[in-house]
């Protein structure tokens, strides 16, 4: 959400994720047979209306920057659907797969590996543009790119120097440059901050924010840092081992999370409001388990503080339990 301004969303969803997997092989044995399977993902659900901000937040290795992946293709998804502007795009490939990567771009989490080194700035943030408008001429390409750089903070200078010639903060600044080439109508930022410095992050999160007003953008915003996804986020979609355990706006999930998970997580967030006041802290007991072995029943129920007998054989699914806010939790139903 805007910092300055409250956003009115248009009513229509432009993503909608249905039942995601993404189910990677495991393989051993002489023949090299598959004896099994990692699930990153594992039936994940979630709406995110044009205009919006939908964060993403949970542990690392939950499965949230496999399910940012999965939406963009850049892997193929096991099951389940990817539903944009009203398309199933699961399964596309080709021409039509190439098109709708024009609407949808990522801001990748390592501004130091996601950048060629061996390309001037100009020419990283041009090539998507020379690769899709095949008929602008140099200096229109030129032009269009300083223009880019300049409005995500950087000098036009920066035109004509090498990546490595930049602090990680420009650094990123410049895959914000590239992911908006296109005029992209979704982006997908995964971890977009976590790799700066902490003095860093809050200029490149207000960057992204100014750019989703002057650009009507939609975000899917991936972090496992909680005060940022907050700052950043309309809803969000908490997930554990591959699934998404509760969605709401970000108030009700931090003024009043239902989910036993969500409430562990936002008890370790200090809470700035509420000084000389102790939030009761709730720590989970033993490991999150594999996702090559996830437990039966709910996926949580075996750190869960509030677990039934009945946990361990029924998986709950995401039911609208206060208006606006879904939560997978049988203590619910």
């Amino acid at each position: 959400m805007s910092i300055t301004q409250m956003k009115d969303f248009q009513t229509h969803n432009l993503l909608e994720v249905e039942n995601l997997q993404m189910h990677f092989p495991v393989k051993g044995g002489f023949f090299r047979r598959t004896i099994g399977a990692v699930k990153a993902v594992d039936g994940v659900s979630f709406t995110i209306r044009k205009g919006e901000t939908l964060g993403l937040v949970g542990e690392s290795g939950c499965g949230k920057s496999t399910t940012g992946r999965s939406i963009l293709r850049l892997l193929t998804p096991t099951g389940g659907k990817v539903i944009f502007e009203n398309e199933d795009i699961t399964n596309v490939n080709g021409k039509r797969l190439r098109d709708i990567r024009q609407d949808i771009q990522m801001v990748f989490q390592d501004p130091y590996a996601s950048l060629n080194p061996m390309q001037m700035v100009g020419d990283i943030v041009s090539e998507p543009i020379h690769n899709y408008y095949k008929n602008k001429n140099k200096e229109e390409l030129k032009t269009e790119v300083m223009d880019l750089l300049t409005r995500v903070g950087l000098p036009e200078e920066a035109y004509y120097k090498y990546a490595h010639e930049f602090s990680g903060g420009q650094r990123q600044r410049i895959g914000i440059a590239r992911a908006l080439a296109l005029k992209p109508k979704l982006i997908i930022a995964d971890e977009p901050v976590s790799a700066l410095d902490v003095s860093v992050q809050s200029q490149v999160l207000n960057l992204l924010n100014e750019l989703q007003d002057e650009f009507d953008l939609t975000y899917l915003f991936i972090a496992h840092d909680l005060s940022v996804v907050k700052h950043m986020s309309d809803r969000i979609g908490v997930m554990y081992l591959g699934n998404i355990v509760e969605v709401a706006d970000k108030h009700s999930i931090y003024d009043n999370p239902m989910h036993p998970y969500t409430q562990a997580l936002i008890s370790a967030v200090p809470d700035a409001s509420k000084m000389g006041e102790k939030r009761e802290r709730i720590v989970l007991q033993g490991d999150v388990p594999s996702p090559e072995n996830p437990p039966s029943g709910c996926p949580f129920h075996t750190r869960c503080p509030k677990a039934l007998d009945r946990c361990s054989s029924i998986k709950p699914t995401l039911k609208e339990v206060k208006p606006g806010q879904h939560v997978a939790c049988i203590l619910y139903d």
